[in-house]
């Protein structure tokens, strides 16, 4: 990834992340919940979201290894489900706002990548070079990070989003548990990733997706 698109990533990684917080505390607000609301989460600002680590460092390392992707994560709002209206309902809306959210942005993002690039064809040399170029890559950026975004957590692993949807269609009883043995998802997840098998989950519908959304113009 050259220096340009590196820098077009990071904006990209930041909106894509934080929306999908807000989009977990909105949803938990409608819900019933008002915590991220009353913690001031339901913000666009993207101050309160950024979480030293995933939405700093991590990138940040991503762009010094020259990495062909940049990943990352916001900090993540605080939900009480106890304060839901419907438990189950709300629980599972909460869960899967942030990967609708990604779609939304990716579909968002790949519709004006292809406007973009059927101007590109007719507009001035100067304008498309210095303006619509960087813009059609800022787009494809946001498209390839959402669906990443998108497809990671919707693996029913906790504490991933997938997890907590699936888990909504348990029986209570079982809910203790999961919520027991949760902190032991990071190191699944983390050996999932470094030997590479969550790659291969999410690679093949990540290219077909990608392919899609921006359709004859990638």
């Amino acid at each position: 990834m050259g220096l340009s698109e590196a820098i077009l990533s990071v904006p990209a990684l930041m909106i894509a992340v934080i929306l999908h917080e807000v989009a977990h505390g909105w949803v938990a607000y409608r819900m019933g919940d008002p915590t991220a609301k009353l913690a001031g989460r339901l913000t666009l600002n993207p101050v309160p979201h950024i979480d030293p680590i995933g939405t700093l460092l991590l990138p940040a390392m991503f762009i010094v290894l020259n990495s062909p992707i940049i990943f990352g994560w916001a900090k993540p709002v605080p939900i009480n489900p106890m304060n839901f209206r419907d438990l189950r309902m709300g629980t599972f809306f909460t869960s899967i706002a942030g990967v609708v959210m990604n779609l939304m942005l990716a579909i968002g993002f790949g519709l004006t990548y292809r406007l973009l690039y059927s101007l590109a064809g007719t507009a001035d040399p100067f304008l498309t070079s210095s303006v619509i170029y960087p813009l059609m890559i800022f787009c494809a950026k946001s498209v390839l990070i959402n669906l990443i975004l998108a497809l990671f957590n919707i693996l029913p692993i906790p504490p991933l989003d997938g997890s907590r949807a699936l888990m909504s269609f348990l029986s209570f009883r079982y809910w203790e548990l999961f919520y027991k043995y949760e902190i032991y998802g990071f190191l699944v997840i983390t050996l999932l990733l470094f030997t590479g098998i969550i790659g291969r989950i999410i690679y093949p519908p990540l290219i077909y997706l990608y392919q899609v959304i921006l359709g004859g113009a990638v």
